[in-house]
């Protein structure tokens, strides 16, 4: 699965490792099915009112905790209020925002008492929103809006790092966590569908080194890995024991906009334009991507049924448009990389993403002048050096969190709590709060693709490719659900 989770408690976590291994062990009000859409989970039913404002859940008699309690609308009113907190200081607070109140109260505006969630007994929770949100349910089976159990939670800061007090109420429960190692999971006898899963126990190994992996799948040691040494690609596929599934996700790298000489957006714009983008795939990459002109990928709905947001939004700029981008740099005082300030990129420890930032560093060395120097950092340190915005160009990934282009929209409105970009710009945050309030698909579309345009015209980031997934899996594992928002579903998952 990657490397080790920098958190599991499901109100702060983040990335893509966590994802997978709270998606085993804890599940919102739905979860997703094999066609990425939500249906019920925690909750057996919901009613809605007609205005869209209000939510009834009716959580299931038989939910239960991997202690054995009862799972209750307390438990997910408790959670999302204490996500909302700025106590908490979650990132992904703002996924809360869609909660009356949500942002009032994480702002310190509101109290919690006036957030939008209650539960109005044992096993119904009432939700109100501030605007109608079409993707609401969708949101519901996101990690930010999973429970946790409040008896275990409100008085020990580290009930996550513990198998013994990580209680959760998914399929699997985590019987034994050897950090930067594995992580085993036992099925959980007391989930309310136990019936239906088929595996006694996972284990998920913990490596972000792609050739230890493939050494781990081909020795017959795991059954499934998802990142495969970019090389081997070919030979994998050709083979039959690599799948690579669509997915909604974009790799970029990411400016700070703050930090000379990239507060200059010439400068952005130059770097964006240097590269061979069709290289990188072709020699690099190497897993069937496609070239990223744009921020939001391929598979988001339009307005109008049947459209692509992406196709309808087209491209911003052409590949490898070298001639632009040395006019530019000269324009930004700089020409042949005369002159320019020392500029360093981070990347997470990963031979992938190394295999990418020499790519790039050596296009940019031709095609402007410019050189850069380049630094790995393990996860963790990776990730508090981006957030806090202590760097110049960063390597990311965005993976959306529901079917929607808001999910990648609203990454970089002023202050919100993943735009490590440090970006602020009133026009951008109207237009998304436009996109976010507006019951009109036509409007909201709209908004979001005039956000997008001023994002890449400001050169915030720079996309590199659409992210597919190559996974390893050997034929015999049947069963799993891989959404196209990356997670994986175990519950159903057997070996033939």
């Amino acid at each position: 699965m990657g490397t080790e989770p920098e958190t599991l408690d499901p109100r702060k976590s983040t990335g893509s490792p966590e994802a997978n291994v709270e998606a085993q062990i804890f599940e919102g009000l739905t979860t997703v099915n094999d066609k990425n859409e939500p249906v019920p989970a925690a909750a057996e039913r919901w009613e809605v009112s007609p205005d869209g404002l209000r939510y009834t859940f009716f959580l299931r008699t038989e939910a239960k905790w991997s202690n054995g309690d009862p799972v209750t609308a307390e438990d997910f009113e408790y959670a999302w209020k204490s996500a909302l907190s700025p106590e908490l200081g979650s990132k992904y607070a703002y996924q809360l925002f869609y909660l009356k109140n949500g942002e009032a109260c994480n702002k310190g505006e509101a109290s919690a008492a006036a957030v939008g969630v209650r539960a109005v007994n044992a096993r119904t929770l009432e939700v109100t929103l501030e605007e109608p949100t079409a993707y609401f349910l969708a949101l519901t089976a996101f990690q930010t809006y999973y429970p946790v159990q409040k008896t275990t939670v409100q008085n020990n800061d580290k009930w996550a790092t513990d198998p013994k007090t990580l209680v959760g109420n998914g399929p699997f429960k985590i019987v034994s966590w050897v950090h930067n190692s594995k992580i085993e999971f036992a099925k959980n006898e007391f989930y309310w569908d136990a019936a239906k899963v088929k595996m006694a126990k996972l284990e998920f190994f913990l490596t972000d080194n792609a050739n230890t992996e493939l050494t781990l799948f081909e020795n017959n040691q795991i059954d499934m890995g998802g990142n495969p040494p970019t090389a081997e690609i070919p030979r994998l596929m050709k083979e039959g024991k690599l799948k690579i599934y669509p997915l909604l996700a974009t790799y970029f790298y990411c400016f700070n906009v703050t930090k000379p000489p990239l507060d200059n957006p010439k400068v952005r714009q130059a770097l964006t334009l240097a590269i061979d983008r069709e290289s990188i795939i072709q020699n690099v990459a190497k897993a069937e991507q496609k070239a990223a002109l744009a921020w939001v990928p391929y598979g988001l709905p339009e307005a109008k049924s049947g459209e692509d947001f992406r196709k309808t939004g087209g491209d911003f700029f052409k590949d490898n448009d070298v001639a632009s981008a040395k006019k530019l740099l000269a324009e930004a005082g700089y020409p042949d990389g005369r002159g320019l300030p020392a500029i360093s990129l981070i990347y997470n420890t990963s031979e992938g993403h190394k295999a990418i930032a020499e790519a790039v560093q050596e296009m940019w060395k031709k095609n402007l002048g410019v050189n850069i120097t380049l630094t790995n950092q393990e996860w963790k340190v990776f990730l508090n050096t981006r957030s806090k915005g202590d760097y110049q160009i960063s390597r990311h990934g965005w993976t959306g969190d529901y079917a929607d282009p808001m999910t990648f929209i609203d990454l970089f409105v002023s202050d919100g709590g993943n735009n490590d970009a440090q970006y602020k710009n009133p026009a951008y945050d109207r237009l998304v709060r436009l996109a976010k309030t507006s019951n009109d698909q036509a409007t909201r579309m709209q908004a979001m693709h005039d956000a997008e345009k001023i994002l890449m015209d400001d050169a915030v980031i720079l996309p590199i490719y659409f992210y597919t997934n190559a996974v390893l899996a050997k034929p015999t594992v049947k069963g799993y659900i891989r959404s196209v928002l990356g997670h994986f579903y175990f519950k159903e998952a057997y070996i033939e």
